[in-house]
């Protein structure tokens, strides 16, 4: 067993958070609360961010990549010493699980809070962790842990367990580093890329082998042990639903579980956290049969889960506040019998990201942002605002909204309302998609398992449509929003006493004839606009056949615009967004989004830009940065060829030839950044070269 910290109370009256965003954020609130100071840290990319605004202090420690900032130690421990900490909060991510960082924080008289070095080591290599739990009786999956890395010999071992196979960084974390291999004939590309990603996120390209379970469900468990020899679990969380091996949505307690392996569960969880000598929050994840609720061991995280909230409004606990106690020396605040779980909670992971795209990270400006309001069963972990952007360098998580019911359906209605009220416009997000899966049928009934999305795929993904209502909606937004901008204009020139300006929304002989233009996905759409009379429109959406009468008024709430609209006597209520590029209208559907007409020389910029043929060239499918270009000018390649690899929000993606040609250009170079779309490769024919030979 490992060796435990020494017991006495130690002083914590400054801390450090060594991160950045939500989580950042979640910390300091915690802390700022029993009377802790704080002090941030942040990339030149931050310095605006909200972790920083927030804290009690905070300092610059280098440029955007997280390897030049938030992954340098030796800045975190300078920033450490010059503010007065006593301690370093990790938050996850970044150097939570890093063995070397915590050991250098003990070497130099600063408090880890996390779990011992030996823990962290332990824990973190995956193969030792396996054999440490099976020792402890915790059962575990089969697999190769070892320690020879050649390709020959995983290979070997791989055709030993049989495809498929999951091939995992022993380091790893959060779906990084990890890959499936479904056929013997995709072992050595998907091993390659899984060592590379490893390398990047967690400086160690060594993996293990694990025999792939189709559609298990993912069940983990929260534990906690202080330096007293004292450990408690806080019942289980389901994650089964995820998109690339990463969580999307969480809940607990886990859906259909009986009390009884609900109990073995724990208690297995919990002879996991004593097994290592373990102090400190963490979290024992394990892969659980379908049918029979069989469980095995698959990891143990050595730190804070995104998802621990869920954790706390189902036992009205503060997680952050126990950590900070138990890295004091305090003993832990409840015994397991004290610890009752209360009532159903969710957890929705809103990200910049195109679901319809294969669930691609995004970045931008969040040009509108309006979250719901926070309550006792309402929570929202964010670490942006309206204004701020969303950065290629990092994880494009926006929020999590976090909601508690007395039971599994009351929490899922809350859920579902409420992520109609949040809503963003300036770049693609997954509300929408949250939004069906949370109303999706096999969902509401609990029968969530890891393949759920690609199971029910096209129910999920349904093409998004738009209604005549919303068309109206768009264009009515657009007038009354123009109508707006005029009056606050005359009122800036000091106008308000102009006699052509009766009143706010009404203006006689302005234009009694608009013709708005909109744009849905491919289709074009004129809407005919005729003043009436104050508030009172006549619109057309067949050139002027028909005729519908609107009634519209706009109104501020907080940090949103809403529409009032009555349509031929049927009202309703919606929040709008409206510039000079997009009209969003946010309704019962969640978002749909119109574009508007753009001036004519920008409309033949971008015509000219997007006329060559897709099959030509290799476009960056997203925001990112190019970490490795494996062709030159002049190769050939065949379909399904790699021909670069991008970094994105932390997650490697290989791009492939999308058809048989030679490489005719190459237009960036290795460390560029590069963004959505962006021509990285041009190719040609391969009777393009000799039609140039023959001339």
């Amino acid at each position: 067993m490992a060796r435990r910290w020494r017991s006495t109370i130690r002083k914590i009256d400054k801390l450090l958070i060594a991160n950045r965003g939500e989580i950042a954020c979640r910390v300091m609130r915690t802390a700022q609360r029993l009377g802790v100071k704080t002090v941030a840290v942040y990339s030149e990319a931050d310095e605006n961010a909200l972790h920083v605004a927030q804290a009690d202090e905070a300092y610059r420690i280098g440029p955007p990549p997280a390897t030049q900032s938030y992954l340098r130690g030796d800045k975190l421990l300078e920033v450490a010493f010059k503010s007065g900490c006593q301690a370093i909060h990790p938050g996850y991510g970044f150097l939570s699980e890093n063995v070397e960082f915590a050991e250098n924080c003990e070497k130099n008289n600063i408090i880890f809070i996390g779990p011992p070095a030996s823990a962290i080591r332990d824990m973190g290599i995956k193969s030792k962790s396996k054999e440490i739990m099976s020792k402890a009786g915790v059962p575990v999956i089969e697999g190769y842990h070892g320690e020879d890395q050649g390709k020959s010999k995983l290979k070997e071992e791989a055709l030993k367990i049989g495809f498929p196979v999951m091939i995992k960084a022993v380091r790893g974390g959060g779906g990084k580093g990890m890959r499936i291999a479904y056929t013997e004939s995709e072992f050595e590309e998907a091993l390659e890329s899984a060592k590379s990603e490893s390398q990047k996120a967690f400086g160690d390209s060594v993996v293990l082998l694990e025999k792939f379970v189709a559609e298990p469900r993912h069940v983990e468990v929260q534990v906690f042990a202080d330096a007293h020899g004292n450990a408690v679990h806080l019942f289980e969380r389901d994650c089964s639903v995820q998109r690339r091996h990463q969580k999307i949505i969480e809940e607990a307690p886990a859906p259909d579980l009986t009390e009884e392996v609900r109990s073995e569960l724990g208690a297995a969880a919990v002879r996991a956290a004593k097994a290592v000598g373990y102090v400190g929050a963490g979290t024992v994840e394990f892969i659980l049969d379908r049918k029979d609720h069989s469980f095995h061991f698959m990891e143990m995280n050595t730190r804070l889960q995104v998802e621990h909230p869920i954790t706390e409004m189902i036992t009205g606990t503060d997680l952050v506040e126990w950590q900070i106690k138990i890295a004091r020396g305090e003993p832990l605040p409840s015994t397991q019998d004290q610890i009752v779980k209360n009532g159903h909670a969710f957890e929705a992971r809103i990200y910049a990201e195109d679901p319809s795209g294969g669930f691609l990270p995004g970045a931008g400006i969040l040009s509108h942002l309006s979250a719901p309001p926070a309550r006792d069963d309402v929570r929202i972990e964010t670490g942006v605002r309206e204004g701020d952007e969303v950065s290629v360098h990092y994880d494009p998580m926006i929020a999590k909204l976090v909601v508690w019911g007395k039971n599994r359906p009351e929490a899922l209605l809350k859920l579902q309302a409420l992520l109609l009220e949040y809503n963003v416009a300036g770049l693609e997000t997954n509300v929408n998609f949250l939004l069906d899966l949370a109303k999706h049928s096999e969902f509401m009934s609990g029968n969530v398992h890891t393949n759920f999305i690609k199971d029910n795929y096209e129910s999920l993904f349904t093409a998004k449509t738009r209604t005549d209502t919303q068309v109206i909606q768009a264009a009515l937004a657009v007038v009354l929003k123009d109508e707006l901008t005029d009056i606050r204009n005359a009122v800036e020139r000091r106008d308000q006493f102009n006699p052509f300006i009766v009143e706010s929304g009404f203006r006689p002989n302005y234009q009694l004839m608009r013709d708005i233009k909109l744009k849905f996905k491919n289709e074009d759409i004129v809407v005919k606009v005729k003043y009436a009379s104050h508030k009172v429109f006549h619109i057309s959406l067949d050139g002027g056949k028909t005729w519908s009468t609107v009634q519209g008024e706009l109104y501020n709430q907080t940090n949103k615009l809403s529409l009032k609209c009555s349509v031929d006597g049927i009202k309703n209520r919606v929040n709008i967004f409206c510039d000079d590029s997009v009209i969003a209208i946010f309704d019962d559907n969640g978002k749909t989004e119109f574009g508007r007409e753009k001036p004519s020389f920008l409309s033949k910029q971008e015509d000219e830009a997007s006329s060559g043929d897709v099959l030509d060239k290799a476009v960056s499918p997203m925001p990112g940065v190019l970490d490795k270009i494996l062709v030159k000018v002049g190769d050939h390649v065949k379909k399904g060829d790699s021909l670069f690899v991008l970094i994105a929000m932390k997650m490697e993606h290989v791009v492939k030839a999308n058809r048989d040609a030679i490489i005719e250009n190459i237009f960036f170079k290795t460390g560029d950044n590069v963004m959505k779309d962006v021509t990285i490769i041009q190719f040609k024919e391969e009777n393009d070269t000799q039609n140039t030979n023959d001339s």
